[in-house]
């Protein structure tokens, strides 16, 4: 009787959608788009703590590092980020700041003197080296400042 009680609740969670099951890609482990924080918090005034106060994060979900070095990250402006030497490790997850900083194992830094994440809606996409299309994630929102891929 308990294994049906189990699989009803799992069941009515699914078909809910509370119950959040990781992609195809995601289950195998992979480099992915993990969140969007889209529109900083205060007035956009262009100040650095502000541009840094919009990012995307990228996680790997492998067992293994991953060379990032001539990835790309995008916008549907095509304002595009191009890491530099920059390896991911396993199961890390690495913060892509607009504004300026010095780069670490957890943050780089495009650093640009304007915003790129547009406040209602945008694209971010991720390419490998040789243009081959990883992820993307759309947003189309201004009821909240960010969002998970």
């Amino acid at each position: 009787m308990l294994r049906v009680r189990t699989l009803a609740a799992l069941t009515a969670a699914a078909a809910s959608g509370m119950l959040l099951l990781p992609t195809q890609a995601q289950a195998a482990g992979s480099v992915h788009l993990y969140k969007i924080y889209y529109d900083s918090p205060g007035t956009d005034r262009g100040g650095n703590y502000s541009l840094n106060g919009e990012w995307v994060q990228i996680r790997n979900t492998t067992a293994y590092a991953v060379n990032l070095r001539g990835w790309t990250l995008t916008d549907a402006a095509n304002h595009k980020y191009t890491f530099g030497t920059f390896t991911l490790g396993a199961g890390k997850i690495v913060t892509v700041r607009t504004g300026k900083g010095t780069n670490n194992a957890t943050s780089v830094f495009q650093n640009r003197g304007w915003y790129v994440w547009n406040n209602d809606k945008d694209t971010a996409t991720l390419r490998k080296s040789t243009g081959t299309w990883v992820d993307g994630c759309s947003y189309n929102s201004t009821q909240v400042d960010y969002k998970w891929c």
